[in-house]
């Protein structure tokens, strides 16, 4: 699997365009990043993303500071 990080402005307004799954991936205490979501993109701001998740539709918050975000 090719996964893409998406970091700028553009990545996100491309992946919410066409509806591309990502993955969402936060730090832990020990610094290890570990998947936290799968979603689509529905919104961004330079501080938050909010993603979709594909299974249960909830819509989640993310401040792109702090998260990691992958096209899958």
């Amino acid at each position: 699997m090719i996964t893409r990080d998406l970091s700028q402005d553009v990545h996100f307004f491309a992946a919410a365009l066409s509806e591309t799954l990502v993955s969402v991936w936060e730090e832990d205490p020990s610094g290890e990043y570990f998947e936290v979501e799968r979603g689509i993109i529905d919104r961004y701001t330079a501080d938050y993303v909010r993603v979709r998740n594909v299974e249960s539709g909830v819509r989640t918050h993310y401040s792109r500071d702090t998260a990691m975000f992958k096209r899958i």
